[in-house]
């Protein structure tokens, strides 16, 4: 299958530090990949390389084969983004932040209003649709991120965390919209949950200190632990990440 998304000798320092060392990946529609790694592994760095929000030192990016530094706009058309945290206006109703996304995309008319209310609708947010955005749950909150990245149905969809500050029913709602999201679309998912791989992903990345030290599907990665230790995607993503990190730290 041809990637929608690819990443290619990816490189990111702020200063002295490393973010991001060289990282390669791809995704093609209909796949849903599991990004992880330990906390300052360079997740979210690359994620925002991948968005074209921060410029890579060096390596390469495309959206759907367009390349993100010489045609930026256009590769964007194709791309949704939920970042961690993701920044919402407060004042703002969720109907108006939604309209308010639609039409920097350039949607309009019943075009734009079909697209928000599908968005509401696949998010469950019909229930909020006209409250303040400063008034809702860390949960809501999420969802109305999701639903803008969703809402101009991409090609390519990235989301960094996108079940933190969900309970239990949510989580779910949200694993299975990416699945169905899936059919259509190439999916990244960065997340520090280790359960959520198995219900929602295909592949699995596994990174440590800005470099990848394991990919495959999570029963490969799961193979991959010490002698004597029980297989599991949790055993084998604490061995390779804190090897990776010993290893760096000897050099």
């Amino acid at each position: 299958m041809d990637a929608l998304l690819r990443l290619e000798d990816v490189r990111k320092s702020f200063g002295p530090i490393m973010a991001v060392d060289g990282i390669s990946l791809s995704v093609a529609r209909g796949e849903v990949l599991g990004f992880l790694g330990p906390n300052g592994a360079g997740k979210s760095t690359t994620m925002k390389v991948a968005v074209g929000f921060l410029r890579p030192d060096g390596g390469r990016v495309e959206i759907c084969g367009i390349d993100m530094w010489a045609r930026p706009v256009e590769a964007k058309r194709h791309l949704g983004y939920l970042p961690e945290g993701a920044p919402l206006y407060d004042e703002m109703t969720v109907r108006g932040f939604l309209k308010f996304c639609g039409a920097a995309r350039g949607m309009s008319g019943s075009g734009l209003k079909r697209a928000m209310e599908e968005a509401a609708e696949r998010t469950r947010l019909t229930s909020v649709w006209g409250q303040g955005i400063g008034t809702l749950s860390k949960g809501f909150r999420r969802r109305v991120g999701l639903a803008q990245a969703i809402m101009h149905r991409p090609d390519v969809l990235i989301l960094d965390e996108p079940t933190d500050g969900l309970d239990p029913n949510q989580k779910q709602v949200v694993r299975d919209l990416i699945r169905e999201m899936a059919k259509d679309s190439a999916i990244i998912v960065s997340t520090h949950i280790l359960e959520e791989v198995p219900a929602v992903c295909d592949r699995v990345v596994i990174i440590a200190r800005g470099r990848v030290v394991a990919a495959g599907t999570a029963e490969d990665i799961a193979a991959r632990v010490p002698d004597g230790a029980e297989p599991s995607l949790e055993m084998a993503f604490r061995h390779l990440t804190t090897r990776e990190s010993a290893g760096r730290a000897a050099a």
